[in-house]
């Protein structure tokens, strides 16, 4: 299901160990073997190579270790056999059951958030993202006395937290550490609001906005690439996306959008993370048009979208009540045909659910004829009276609104157009001189 790494590329090897709440109804379990899957997949991520995978049952936790005695046992025996670099615990650890894990096996522990948290900072590429990736990591470590200061190795030219600082570097004085946080808050401040004014730029001279979401992995951009034949990295990697991409492209109408690729989402995100997925997310919450591209191949199909609905309503978006949002099934090419059954059906009776296969290019036709409609149901029928002598502006309708009908006079022409707000607001600025009767009733004069 994953993409392996190349042997040259791998640092060190992991042992990943997944709870089982065995008081947990099976159901709200999950698919197990999915979960495993996804934490392999983590630490593939961030280039570690699994050696062994197990199953931890929990039928009550043990507040200093999580683990029961008889488990830890078990744990040991297999820490013997393979020889880990590093133990992965596919849950979040607190501090004293990370340290205590620690004493008892002399071996490297991390647990899902803290993997996360490293993936996040070997990806992000923006001042933003690298800034809110290294406070979320210092949040998180700062009650850690773990061997997992990656983020301080990296500052000296170290690798990754599989290397571990010495013992020097744990006790070093947290005042340093608070001392980062309050300059990195700081930072963060100035850098949101140079985008907050980059942000209020492009409303004053936009195109409408699509927003891709959804799970990581699902194939955002894969269906980013297809739809505006860019070359964003897309591969079968999670948070193969981190930093937001954004790009113009143009309809089968001719009507010009913009579409914007976006982190994805993952199971048990801590709150404390949903920060760093800000910068990327911004775009979201402002878009005209909001995909959730989900992935039919995913035995958890289901538990997947109520993660991505959680996240969003963190994010002030209700999922349920939002019109803009539409659901894109993606890889309908290799999913089973029970699921692809289940699929088609709920398309035909849902408008808002759109089957595609961003791989083939199958359904991505009316995906784009959706978009067109959304927008165009959205659009505004207004007049404009326009100089026959402006060639310029009667051609920039034709190219970013919908010309209905044209009437030409002595001098000047009215055009019947619909427009969306968009680029109504961009199309006065060009041309402020127009006067504008809009069909509501109302009557303006620019």
């Amino acid at each position: 299901m994953f993409e392996h790494q190349h042997p040259s590329e791998i640092v060190e090897t992991a042992l990943i160990i997944h709870p089982v709440f065995t008081n947990v109804p099976v159901p709200e379990r999950g698919d197990i073997e999915q979960a495993i899957g996804e934490a392999c997949g983590l630490a593939e991520a961030i280039k570690l190579q699994v050696c062994h995978t197990m199953r931890a049952n929990i039928g009550r936790i043990t507040p200093g270790y999580l683990f029961g005695k008889g488990t830890r046992d078990n744990i040991a025996e297999a820490i013997k056999e393979f020889e880990p670099d590093i133990v992965m615990v596919n849950f979040t650890l607190s501090p004293v059951q990370q340290r205590n894990l620690e004493k008892q096996f002399n071996t490297k522990i991390i647990d899902r958030t803290g993997l996360i948290l490293e993936i996040f900072g070997a990806r992000a590429q923006t001042k933003e993202g690298r800034i809110q990736v290294e406070l979320a990591q210092l949040e998180y470590q700062k009650s850690r006395l773990v061997k997992a200061w990656s983020h301080l190795e990296r500052q000296r030219g170290g690798q990754s937290f599989v290397g571990g600082p010495g013992e020097s570097q744990i006790e070093l004085d947290r005042r340093m550490i608070a001392g980062r946080i309050s300059n990195l808050k700081k930072e963060l401040i100035k850098v949101r609001k140079t985008r907050e004014l980059g942000r209020k730029a492009r409303e004053r001279v936009p195109f409408p906005v699509i927003a891709l979401v959804g799970y990581t992995n699902a194939g955002k951009s894969t269906l980013f690439n297809k739809l505006t034949g860019s070359d964003v990295f897309a591969k079968d990697l999670l948070f193969a996306t981190l930093d937001p991409t954004m790009r113009r492209m143009e309809l089968p109408s001719g009507r010009d959008i913009i579409l914007s690729d976006t982190v994805g989402f993952i199971t048990d995100l801590p709150t404390h993370l949903i920060e760093a997925f800000r910068a990327t997310l911004d775009q979201t919450q402002h878009a005209d048009m909001i995909f959730h591209v989900r992935d039919a191949t995913q035995t958890d199909y289901e538990s997947h979208k109520k993660d991505v609905i959680k996240i969003m309503k963190d994010l002030g978006i209700e999922y349920e009540a939002d019109n803009r949002i539409f659901e894109v099934i993606n890889k309908i090419d290799i999913c089973s045909e029970n699921r692809l059954i289940e699929i088609k059906r709920e398309a035909q009776y849902e408008s808002n659910v759109i089957p595609v296969s961003a791989h083939t290019g199958e359904g991505l036709d009316n995906l784009l004829e959706t978009i067109d409609d959304f927008l165009s149901r959205h659009s505004k029928s207004i007049s404009y009276h326009l100089p026959l002598s402006d060639g310029k502006a009667l051609a920039w309708l034709h190219r970013h609104a919908e010309v209905i009908n044209t009437k030409q006079g002595a001098d000047a022409a009215e055009v019947l157009v619909h427009i969306d707000p968009a680029n109504q607001n961009k199309f006065e600025g060009l041309f402020p001189y127009a006067p504008v009767i809009q069909k509501n009733g109302s009557t303006k004069d620019s």
